[in-house]
């Protein structure tokens, strides 16, 4: 099974999206601009917010198509399982995870475990904020962390500062009491 690329590969790699696509036609970078673009080529609900040509946005939704298609691919063909330290098992057993079977915790992402409170919380609810979190700060983290800080924006630097905080906030004292 071949493994992934090393990081001294991929990082560069991803590093040339942004200089590729400010060459191509002076594009940023980011995923968090495609719900829009969906929302207003599907359901055009007459809020001013979606009112706009969502074509203009195509070259995105190609882009988000094959981010799609590309984790599907690496869904197919990845291993079963994935390597995660046992220090890091152990820290989820003692938080009630308990199955690490597949590329995901079925604990956690399952159907079933939607209906649950904790699962509710972690996949309803935590997707609210992630959406709510990415419109009020202008982007994703793809867009500032790679494009926003390659382009040397100071609200992607506070962007990217604030994620790191928000994550490790979330998994050493929010995540804890959820699971």
């Amino acid at each position: 099974m071949p493994h992934p690329l090393p990081w001294y590969i991929a990082g560069p790699l991803i590093g040339l999206v942004v200089p590729a696509l400010l060459l191509v036609d002076n594009k940023a970078f980011g995923i968090s601009s495609n719900f829009r673009h969906v929302c207003a080529a599907a359901a055009p609900c007459g809020i001013d917010f979606f009112r706009y040509d969502w074509r203009l946005g195509l070259w995105n939704l190609t882009f988000l198509a094959g981010v799609f298609t590309g984790a599907t691919l690496a869904a197919y063909f990845a291993p079963p399982t994935v390597q995660i330290s046992a220090h890091t098992i152990d820290a989820l057993r003692a938080l009630g995870v308990r199955d690490f079977a597949g590329l995901a915790p079925q604990d956690v992402f399952t159907w079933s475990a939607l209906l649950t409170l904790r699962g509710f919380v972690c996949i309803v609810v935590g997707g609210f904020l992630v959406g709510f979190g990415t419109a009020y700060a202008g982007g994703c983290t793809s867009g500032h962390a790679i494009a926003g800080l390659a382009d040397r924006q100071l609200a992607s630097l506070f962007a990217v500062c604030g994620f790191f905080a928000g994550g490790l906030t979330t998994t050493y004292l929010i995540l804890p009491k959820i699971l």
